[in-house]
């Protein structure tokens, strides 16, 4: 007795021996298959759902730990040289995140470019050193704004240029601190959209 495109059947021929029929393996879907095609729709459906969101609601504003008022009386900058508008993560002792709106108004742009604003390098190395004095500038730590100093830097790559319209999320982590001498040492990364713009090591003191 045959059978074409059957899978195997529990009942039996009228002979003693039991019916088996072979499936052909294109009728068979593998399992990853099916989770690659589940994964797809539902991306899918996300982005949809997306796309539904106006853009300006989908994304979320940047936490705030510190605001202008509460970095001001920390570190001791000025207009036009204070170069950080808010904390968004701190850890007492450790390490702080902090964030600079890059704007055309910023008074460095008429002069670097006119006609290609970029925000120079050295100005993103000081507006790292100083989310490093909020690591510094504080109890945990024992540094005061009497007396506390840039002292180097080290092992400095600009990766990326950073324009006007950008926004600078900088982590500065304290690595090494000598209290004896007054020295400590920080490593430092800038970030713009979730790339590395800017990093290097920072040394810091506290003393005369």
């Amino acid at each position: 007795m045959a059978l074409s495109n059957s899978l195997t059947s529990p009942l039996t021929s009228h002979s003693s021996s039991p019916l088996s029929f072979a499936v052909p393996r294109s009728n068979f879907v593998s399992l990853k298959s099916l989770r690659s095609f589940a994964l797809s729709c539902s991306l899918n459906g996300a982005e949809a759902a997306d796309k539904k969101i106006p853009i300006e609601k989908r994304f979320p504003a940047f936490p705030t730990v510190m605001d202008i008022n509460q970095i001001r009386e920390i570190l001791p900058h000025r207009f036009p040289f204070l170069l950080v508008d808010r904390v968004i993560e701190y850890t007492p002792g450790v390490s702080a995140v902090a964030i600079k709106n890059v704007t055309i108004n910023d008074n460095f742009f008429p002069g670097h470019f006119p006609e290609r604003p970029i925000m120079p390098g050295v100005l993103m190395v000081e507006a790292m050193a100083q989310v490093g004095g909020l690591v510094m500038l504080q109890p945990e730590v024992g540094g005061s704004r009497e007396n506390f100093f840039f002292a180097g830097i080290d092992k400095v790559r600009f990766r990326k240029p950073v324009v006007a319209g950008d926004t600078l999320v900088m982590r500065m982590t304290l690595i090494k601190l000598q209290k004896r001498f007054g020295i400590a040492k920080m490593e430092g990364k800038a970030y713009v959209g979730g790339e590395v713009v800017c990093e290097g090591e920072f040394l810091m003191a506290t003393g005369s």
